[in-house]
Formats: structure tokens, C-alpha cells, sequence
């Protein structure tokens, strides 16, 4: 089993999905947790009939809402080892990073170029009391080299390891519009999304499965979209 972190402020619960998708398309078991404040899953995911804290299915993909740490989830689903293939935690809490630290296979800083999601974002990184690796996942319009220094300058002096890689989704190519529609209708849909979101969610599960080759899951998504 991996777990795989994606911290922030930044709204990550669509990412998340997407790549959960994308990975039970290949036979993979996936549990996506919300450990956020706000708890958006609770709002996007549908559920026949939610409660404080739950897991249910959606296209496949198991998701918990409401609980506050691992521990409780396995005793909810009563077992004292969870049997998912990957775990994708969206958290934005810094005791609840420290919480799960232990067997984590990566971590994802996921942010915007806000002042706001930066800001906060470092925030909740310079609470951590250990050193933590980190790749940026960077939602920007261009793109560019002021926007990846001036998120450098606000990490100084924390325990942050930056991983060279840098992960970019554009925000102005259509894809909330396709993310929004998603929602309405409850449905997991990649065909109108745009050619560079796709390829950042392909290299994103190339990183999760470690593979050298991205043509298995070009494939997959491939075949997602010809379902629909």
C-alpha cells in the first residue's frame, strides 16, 4: 500500500478524484481521505445517505469524509489494516500531517498563485515539526519563473525539500468550467478537459506507480473517455 500526501489550501478534492479515477481504471483499489477543514468531499462526492463521518463509493473510488485520523477510519471499516492499493490524503491541517507522517511514499504541495493559497499554504509547511520532501503541483495562467521563486522566498528557513520537479495545471483553458459541469451532474468526465491538465494528471500517477512509461496510462484514460 502507498500513501500519498497533497498538501495545501488550494482546492484539491477535483485533483484528486481525477487520479483516483485514473488508477481503478487500472485495476488499482483507491481510497481518497478528506482531511481538510472545510471538508469539500462531503459537498461534491455524492452520498446516499451521509453522516458525520462515512466512506462511500464513487465510480469505484472510495472516498472518507468527516473522520479525523486513519485510525478512525479502520475502525469504522473495522480492521486493523486498510487493504486499498493507494491512499491519496487532501489535508490542509498541520497536526494532521504530523498525524499521518509515517509510511508516506510522497508529498505534493498543491497551491495557486494567490497571495492567500501561498501564504497560507507555507503557513501550515512552517508548523511541521520534521523535515518533509516536497514536489509543487502549481496551478498557474503562465506559468512563470517570478511566480516558482517568489514561493521559494516564502519556504526560506522552513524544513522544506523541494523536489526540481514542478507540476503545472493551467486555470484558464476551459478545465474549471469542465471540473464545475463534473460536479453538477456527478460524474467523473476527462473529454473536455485540456491536452497540458491531462498530461499533468498522467505524469502525476506516473510518479504514484513509479513507471518509466506513461503509455499504459494514456491507454486507460483513453479508455475512460470513450466509455462516456
Amino acid at each position: 500500500m502507498k500513501t500519498i500526501r497533497f498538501i495545501g489550501i488550494y482546492d484539491k478534492t477535483d485533483l484528486l478524484i481525477n487520479i483516483a479515477k485514473i488508477l481503478t481504471e487500472m485495476s488499482k483499489k483507491v481510497l481518497v481521505i478528506d482531511f481538510t477543514i472545510n471538508q469539500k468531499a462531503r459537498y461534491i462526492v455524492p452520498s446516499i445517505q451521509p453522516t458525520i463521518s462515512y466512506i462511500t463509493s464513487y465510480e469505484d473510488v472510495d472516498v472518507a469524509v468527516g473522520f479525523q485520523s486513519i485510525e478512525q477510519i479502520q475502525d469504522y471499516l473495522g480492521t486493523t489494516k486498510l487493504t486499498y492499493d493507494f491512499i491519496l490524503i487532501d489535508v490542509d491541517i498541520a497536526e494532521r500531517i504530523g498525524e499521518t507522517q509515517n509510511n508516506i511514499s510522497k508529498n505534493y504541495f498543491v497551491t495557486s498563485f494567490d497571495v492567500y493559497s501561498l501564504k497560507k499554504g507555507i503557513e501550515i509547511l512552517s508548523e511541521l515539526k520534521d523535515p518533509i520532501s516536497l514536489t509543487k503541483v502549481l496551478f498557474s495562467k503562465g506559468m512563470l519563473k517570478e511566480e516558482d521563486d517568489y514561493l521559494n522566498y516564502l519556504s526560506l528557513g522552513y524544513k522544506i525539500e523541494w523536489d526540481e520537479t514542478r507540476i503545472y495545471f493551467p486555470i484558464e483553458n476551459g478545465d474549471l468550467s469542465v471540473l464545475y459541469e463534473n460536479q453538477r451532474v456527478q460524474k467523473i468526465k476527462f473529454k473536455r478537459l485540456s491536452a497540458e491538465y491531462k498530461d499533468s494528471l498522467i505524469f502525476i500517477i506516473q510518479q504514484i506507480l513509479e513507471e518509466k512509461s506513461d503509455t499504459n496510462i494514456r491507454r486507460t484514460l483513453k479508455n475512460i473517455e470513450k466509455a462516456l
